[in-house]
């Protein structure tokens, strides 16, 4: 037997393979793009099927880029297809999509046949796919006479719609010929085919007539078949509704049992081919009686459960995304309680060409090699045809440089000439997939892409990376130099990536200056210079303290800065992490925030925050406000309590290898005790002055034993903490190197990974100073590849970081990383496994299903590609999709690019959030660490009707007591063909809610006027808009209510007041109550005010006017009156001059009035009067200051009227109620010459006399009571 081939065999074979697969990454820099020549590339281009709407105009898209910018020609049924000869044709400018024209006359079926484009500058020519243009068809359905149907009760029937044939076929639905959808089940059903089976008919079904109706999807036209009617013949003549449910319905019925039998397919056995990756349909639809059940079974297997679904009342199997092990025999089993029957359907997987390797445009530098490969599948197995700038390679001139190997060309030492555009052409008798590939040789001397002599400013000790992007063919070598010294830079403290970057990982002031970049190919060099200074870091040295303050005091917090003078310095201030808004309590200077009048709301954190424009410092202090508290119960809760002191004086002893003891002096606590101390350290070798914490000790300690590690140069601090805060940090102790000692650990997260398809980036965490153990640590890098048990290789490495080259694409890698330094080597590493660089997948999804589920989802699955086609880790399926138009005509999409990703190795997906009712399209690819793969064919689907969004701007308008008129727009998204709007609106006053009216109104209806019924119920409008598919969302708006319209309050049984009816007003209350009514002419409508609130009435008079008021008992509780629920116009006439000097005429009489009424009912009391009658009264005086009348009663008596107390005393009562209540409220109750017609008719029984119409002997009502 033959061993293993030598080692260096499989190297050459490696490099071989690298040397064929090499190829030139062009920048996407445009001024690169718009220089180098490229052969055409097909961008854009109809489907291979393209259907069109006949009454459109026709489009075949083919776009294409290159350089120079390609010209186009098309072929039409495999000949020249001349434009210019045909006025209707014309092609887009720079592109090559054909646009015919109808607009002028002409048939859209003359146009019909096999288009391709063909896109050619210079350098090649690109093909498109043949592109089959069909333009959609909707025939009429043939006019027929059908005879009533005759069936005997209980035997089979099958309806036969045979639907007109449409291009693309329509969609199959019965109904009744009064557009009633006919209810299915597993006894009656649609099939396949579009007829209608019973498996046995019962005398209900003649209870409806049966229409076959065909949906064509370019016109969105539905055409019905004219309706078969049923005679069933039946031996029980009466259709009793309770044998439907009946266990024995049939033989209740006088229906002979009968057993199974195939109504569809007929006999025992059929044959069904159908194409991987599409979905298998089986159906089986038997007669009998009792109706028999469906089983489906797979002969030598079971069903695949993850793609079988059953359909139609299990009549119906379908089986989704086929691939070749779906094949076999399935049979279905239909059986009664008479017995059962199986029919075998023997399946047939075929399939279409699919890529496993897709031909890639292939760009390489003059004397290099490549391959394209051109690798697909299908059944039959497809045949390969290669083509060269749409010419058969057979025909081609030869070429020495290329050597075609069936589904590979090899190129060898290409040159300026080879450059052209290949066609791979792979078909069977089931599709054909073509795709183009360009081979373009570049001759380009270096050139640098980015600006020259670019000023780079960093902050001392940070990393920091100069760019030098660059370009050329073949790919130029790149080195870097400082200030002209002729060294390359490279190790150390600098490392230089493939990209041309230079990263210096620690920057020190030396490292200013002037850095050259220089590439160089065999074609010439370029260079370009990047200027670096060191700046010094922002660095706050006098921080903001934690404060404790009472409120009132005044605080100051404090924040010095130290930075690089040549920088712009920006002091700002958080609180509480947010942005502080400077009020005018505070005081904003340079180095401090000052805050005057400390108030609790000032309390928080306080962040000062100085920065530049290169980085930031940040410093943070809390203020504790303390609010005013009663005198302190002892001596040290009064004292007010701060951060401690800083420590001091601190010594170290007992010094040791790996220990020393420190001791301090502990700071003042300023009457808050101290709880802990923290110690930190510096060390001056890794991160000087930075300093770490080292341990916690409690705050009864000043003395402590620290551990140390091996060769650090260590300085020690302390920290005092107590409830307040921390203290400022003690002054530095002196410093102690410790002994060094080989690392006792290694570096940790080493990991592999490739930052570039052909090499593999080795890094880890570096060992901090207090692991390092000893001088110059430095890491032994071991890498071999996984499982080949070939010897290790090594370097030395001192940063954290190794680049390993020349590796294949994403293999796995085992690593190992030792810490060393000068006094030795640490232990033994752990494996760690990496992997190389991946590379952008090399294969797209095939076989792509799409499958609608609602209006705004679709169902995808895919075949999965590969596991060598990743060349890497795979991340993710993922789908770009784009809505590509509306199917309304003339309404504008986003036709922006949307992704929904699938993680992992999966096969299936769902999308959702798609717009319903719209065309879209949708491409897949595989996604792994590198990016996308290859995009899969674009296809397409339409997403059908759904529900539309709700109409807008819903306006509802009064514009006087007898009419609403509402308004509305239409919805933003119809989602589907409006065929109307849906109203419903309820008219309601208060709890009180009348019976809803529902209107439908056509799609172009936006307006509607609502007579009112009742001019005092307010109404609620819902409105919806209508598809097909039903209603969508409903905006809900309600009529305006008056802006005195108050709720109705229930008020207790005890002495119910009585209530004074006021034109449009409702008084509410729950206690029976004797109403006064008061009936009065019409006058000019006025705005409605305030409402009236019924209240005590002390006895009072305005000099505007008086009104009949509301009372009640003291013990009682109020009623309020609500305004009827309608809204008048609200037209301001209080600025009317009519308006105006009726008030004052009205007012004049109700003067007089009074006047003769308080002589009439004098007994001898003093009426002091204002002088300013036009006074507006105030709140400060109830009598003198109001403008009121004041008069006294000798015998303090009750009127008829008065309200008295459980006591018996009188009670004296205010009142509210003036002319705005019967002057201006809803309905005017004086005339236009300003008389006061209105009549109170007050019922003097006991019980009103008692507490129902209570007021004061002196009230001016009562006199206006008197003299009605």
């Amino acid at each position: 037997m033959a061993g293993p081939p030598p080692p260096w065999a499989c190297t050459a074979v490696l490099l071989c393979a690298l040397s064929l697969s090499g190829a030139i990454e062009i920048p996407m820099d445009p001024s690169i793009q718009n220089e180098l020549s490229q052969p055409p590339t097909i961008t854009k281009q109809s489907v291979k099927d393209h259907i069109v709407d006949p009454r459109d105009n026709i489009l075949i898209e083919c776009e294409a880029k290159g350089n120079p910018a390609p010209s186009f020609h098309w072929t039409r049924n495999s000949k020249f297809f001349n434009i210019a000869k045909d006025p209707r044709v014309s092609m887009r400018r720079r592109s090559g999509t054909l646009v015919i024209d109808f607009r002028s006359g002409g048939r859209p079926e003359e146009y019909e046949g096999e288009y391709q484009c063909f896109a050619r500058n210079k350098f090649g020519t690109a093909l498109s796919n043949r592109i089959r243009l069909q333009v959609s068809k909707s025939p009429l359905w043939p006019k027929e006479n059908l005879d009533p149907v005759v069936v005997q009760e209980g035997a089979p029937l099958t309806l036969q719609c045979n639907p007109p044939p449409g291009l693309p076929s329509p969609v199959i639905f019965w109904m009744s010929s009064s557009m009633e959808p006919i209810t299915q089940d597993k006894r009656v059903s649609q099939g396949h085919n579009g007829d209608l089976y019973f498996s046995n008919v019962m005398l209900q079904d003649m209870q409806t007539d049966y229409s076959c109706n065909a949906r064509f999807h370019f016109t969105h036209t539905i055409q019905q078949k004219n309706p078969f009617n049923l005679k069933v013949l039946t031996n029980h003549p009466y259709n009793d509704s309770s044998l439907r449910n009946h266990p024995d319905m049939y033989s209740a019925r006088g229906v002979a049992e009968r057993t199974p039998s195939f109504m569809y397919p007929q006999g025992t056995a059929s044959s069904q081919m159908v194409l991987r990756g599409m979905d298998l349909l089986l159906e089986c639809i038997a007669s009998g009686v009792p109706t028999p059940d469906i089983a489906w079974y797979k002969k030598g297997g079971d069903l695949p459960s993850d793609k079988a679904k059953f359909e139609n009342f299990n009549k119906a199997l379908r089986i989704t995304n086929v691939s070749e092990e779906d094949s076999g025999e399935y049979f279905c089993l239909a059986s009664n309680k008479m017995g059962s029957i199986r029919h075998t359907i023997s399946v047939r997987v075929k399939a279409a060409p699919y890529w496993l390797d897709e031909p890639k445009n292939l760009i390489l530098a003059p004397g290099e090699d490549g391959r394209l490969v051109c690798r697909a599948n299908g059944n039959p197995k497809p045949t390969v045809q290669w083509m060269v700038n749409g010419e058969p390679l057979q025909s081609a001139p030869p070429n020495p440089n290329r050597e075609v190997a069936g589904d590979t060309i090899i190129f060898r030492d290409t040159q300026i000439s080879s450059r052209a555009v290949y066609q791979c052409n792979t078909s069977n008798e089931h599709g054909y997939l073509l795709a183009n590939a360009f081979v373009s040789v570049l001759d380009v001397p270096p050139r640098m892409l980015s600006p020259r002599n670019q000023l780079i400013r960093v902050i001392l000790y940070n990393r920091t990376r100069l760019d030098c992007p660059f370009f050329g063919s073949p790919i130029p070598t790149l080195r870097w130099f400082k200030n002209g010294q002729g060294s390359n830079l490279d190790g150390g403290n600098y490392h230089v990536y493939e990209n041309g970057s230079l990263e210096i990982k620690m920057i020190r002031k030396e490292d200013q200056g002037i850095y050259t970049c220089v590439a160089t190919n065999i074609l010439g060099k370029a260079e370009n210079q990047v200027r670096l200074e060191v700046k010094d870091p922002t660095r706050i040295y006098r921080m903001p303290e934690d404060q404790v303050a009472k409120r009132g005091t005044t605080v100051q917090l404090e924040c010095r800065v130290k930075h690089d003078p040549s920088l712009k310095l920006a002091v700002s201030w958080l609180k509480d992490d947010e942005p502080l808004y400077i009020s005018n309590r505070m005081k904003k200077e340079e180095d401090s925030l000052t805050i005057f009048g400390v108030a609790e709301r000032d309390q928080g954190s306080y962040t000062c925050v100085a920065s530049t424009e290169l980085d930031q410092d940040l410093a943070k202090a809390y203020l504790t406000v303390l609010a005013d508290q009663a005198t302190p119960t002892n001596r040290l809760a009064a004292l007010p309590k701060g951060r401690p002191d800083r420590p001091r004086d601190l010594e170290l002893t007992d010094l040791a290898e790996r220990s020393v003891r420190l001791t301090w002096i502990p700071g003042d606590d300023n009457n808050s005790p101290i709880t802990d101390y923290v110690v930190q350290f510096e060390e001056d070798q890794f991160q000087p002055g930075v300093w770490h914490d080292h341990s916690k000790f409690p705050g009864s300690v000043n003395s402590a034993v620290l551990r140390l590690s091996p060769y650090v140069n260590y300085q020690f601090r302390v920290i005092a903490i107590n409830e307040v805060g921390s203290s400022h940090p003690s002054l530095p102790s002196e410093r102690y190197r410790t002994s060094g000692a080989p690392p006792e650990s290694n570096p940790s997260d080493v990991k592999g990974e490739g930052s570039r398809k052909n090499n593999m980036e080795i890094t880890w965490t570096p060992m901090n100073a207090t692991s390092a153990f000893g001088p110059n640590l430095r890491y032994i890098v071991k890498w071999r590849r996984r499982e080949t048990r070939e010897a290790w290789n090594n370097v030395t490495v001192w940063g954290s970081r190794y680049v390993v080259g020349q590796t294949p694409v994403y293999v796995p890698y085992e690593i190992r990383v030792q810490a060393e330094n000068d006094f030795g080597k640490g232990p033994e590493p752990d494996t760690v496994i990496g992997y190389s660089g991946e590379d952008y997948p090399r294969a797209a999804p095939t076989d792509v299903k799409i499958r609608v589920l609602n209006s705004t989802a679709i169902s995808l699955q895919w075949n999965r590609v590969y596991s060598d086609t990743v060349q890497g880790q795979l991340r993710e399926y993922r789908a770009y999709y784009w809505r590509e138009s509306s199917l309304l005509k003339n309404l504008w999409v986003s036709q922006k690019r949307q992704q929904a990703g699938f993680p992992g190795d999966r096969l299936r997906g769902v999308v959702s959030r798609l717009f319903p009712y719209s065309n879209y399209k949708l491409e897949m690819v595989v996604v792994n660490g590198r990016g996308d793969g290859p995009r899969s064919e674009t296809k397409e689907f339409t997403t059908p009707e759904g529900v539309p969004s709700a109409p807008r701007r819903f306006r509802v308008r009064q514009p006087n007591l007898e009419t609403i008129n509402l308004e509305w727009d239409h919805p933003e998204h119809p989602n589907g063909i409006l065929i109307g709007y849906t109203l419903k609106y309820v008219a309601f006053n208060g709890t009180k809610v009348g019976k809803q009216i529902v209107e439908n109104f056509s799609p172009n209806q936006t307006k509607f006027t609502v007579q009112r019924a009742d001019p005092v119920s307010r109404y609620r409008f819902s409105l919806s808009a209508r598809t097909q598919v039903g209603s969508g969302e409903a905006v809900t708006e309600e009529s305006p209510a008056p802006p005195n319209e108050a709720t109705p309050t229930a008020a207790p049984p005890t002495s119910p007041p009585t209530t004074v009816g006021v034109p449009g007003t409702v008084s509410s209350t729950d206690a029976p109550a004797t109403t006064a009514t008061t009936e009065a002419t019409t006058v000019p409508t006025v705005p409605p005010v305030a409402p009236t609130t019924a209240a005590t009435t002390e006895a009072t008079a305005t000099t505007a006017s008086t009104a009949a008021t509301t009372t009640e008992s003291p013990a009682a509780t109020r009623t309020e009156i609500r305004e009827s629920a309608y809204t008048n116009n609200q037209a301001d006439i209080a600025t009317q001059g009519w308006f105006i000097g009726l008030m004052c005429a009205v007012a004049l009489l109700v003067l007089i009035l009074l006047i003769v009424c308080f002589i009439k009912r004098s007994r001898g009391g003093k009426y002091p009067v204002r002088e300013k009658k036009d006074v507006p009264l105030g709140p400060e005086d109830p009598k003198e200051e109001d403008g009121s009348f004041d008069y006294s009663d000798e015998d303090n008596k009750p009127l008829q009227g008065s309200q008295t107390s459980l006591d018996g005393t009188i009670k004296q009562q205010e009142s509210d109620d003036s002319l705005v209540d019967y002057g201006e409220g809803g309905e005017g109750q004086f005339n236009e010459d300003g008389s006061f017609i209105g009549q109170y008719t007050v019922k003097k029984d006991k019980e009103e006399t008692e507490g129902n119409e209570s007021s004061e002997a002196t009230s001016p009502v009562n006199a206006i009571y008197s003299l009605a």
